[in-house]
């Protein structure tokens, strides 16, 4: 089992229709048929999304997505519209809302990556592969590998994992162009982020973007870039000064949730049926702390 310990009721707003709530998103449309994403405080592990939140998590993710999207503009077109919040909203969507063009959307996970971990690390010590393109021997968990690489997948739904899959998949799926586009877009602009964190500190291991066409513009020159983008929660952002190959590296995330869980003293089976508990205030506390260095030290901004 896994998916949500309590799913939330959705916010009841003059003018917008709920669509879709997702593990931290509440995806709303608006009368001029816009999307309105809301980034709640919720945090998932292990495809559940636990019953505690973290405070100022989804404004986090919002603000720095937007401090993203306007540094990668000249590479990748992107849908936010507005980040105002609508007429009748609860108080709390502020910083925390963007009113986005509607996109048709590819169904693609676009994940790129310098640094060998996670499911890439798995795959590559049974076969010297990620997602089918070979590697070298010899390279360890956090290794860099010789040029970053594009490594898709399929978007699961709650509760379920993203399966990594090959190219060639991709471009069945999608079409050749569309496939080669979102290879190109993909490398460019993780190749423009990682030397922008690289400046302030830190390593982009690897990250997961989104694409989608415009509506009426169905070729690969119309993609746009969407959802969010290099935060926390869609990357994996290392202190590059205490970086080591060899060993799991510290990050700016969620480890402290995911090491809480596993540990004995959140007493929770993670391979079981049984619902994780709530977190304990340190655990919240620490996680908030590594959500808003990541922010201060990409951004240069105090956060507020």
């Amino acid at each position: 089992m896994s998916g949500f310990v309590e799913k939330p009721k959705p916010a009841q707003v003059p003018g917008l229709v709920h669509l879709h709530t997702g593990k931290v998103r509440d995806l709303y449309r608006d009368d001029a048929g816009n999307l309105v994403m809301v980034a709640s405080d919720r945090i998932s592990a292990y495809d559940w999304v636990l019953p505690t939140e973290i405070p100022d998590k989804g404004r986090i993710l919002t603000q720095l997505s937007l401090w993203w999207f306007d540094l990668l503009a000249d590479l990748a077109p992107h849908h936010v519209v507005s980040a105002e919040v609508p007429a009748g909203a609860p108080a709390d969507w502020a910083g925390r809302t963007l009113i986005c063009r509607d996109l048709d959307m590819v169904p693609v996970e676009c994940v790129a990556r310098g640094y060998l971990t996670g499911s890439g690390l798995a795959e590559y010590r049974e076969s010297r592969t990620v997602c089918g393109l070979a590697l070298p021997e010899g390279l360890e968990d956090g290794s860099e590998l010789p040029s970053p690489i594009f490594t898709p997948a399929t978007k699961a739904e709650v509760g379920e994992h993203d399966e990594n899959v090959s190219y060639e998949e991709v471009a069945r799926r999608v079409g050749a162009e569309t496939a080669a586009m979102l290879r190109q877009l993909t490398l460019a602009v993780y190749s423009r982020a990682r030397d922008i964190a690289r400046e302030r500190g830190i390593l982009l291991a690897d990250t997961k973007f989104e694409f989608g066409f415009a509506k009426g513009e169905a070729g690969a020159a119309g993609l746009v870039l969407a959802d969010e983008v290099l935060t926390p929660d869609s990357s994996r952002f290392w202190p590059a000064d205490t970086w080591q190959p060899g060993r799991a590296q510290p990050s700016f995330d969620k480890q402290y949730v995911r090491d809480w869980l596993t540990s004995p003293a959140s007493g929770w089976d993670r391979h079981g049926t049984t619902p994780p508990p709530e977190l304990p205030a340190e655990v919240v506390e620490r996680t908030r702390a590594k959500y808003v260095e990541a922010y201060e030290r990409l951004t240069g901004t105090k956060w507020a």
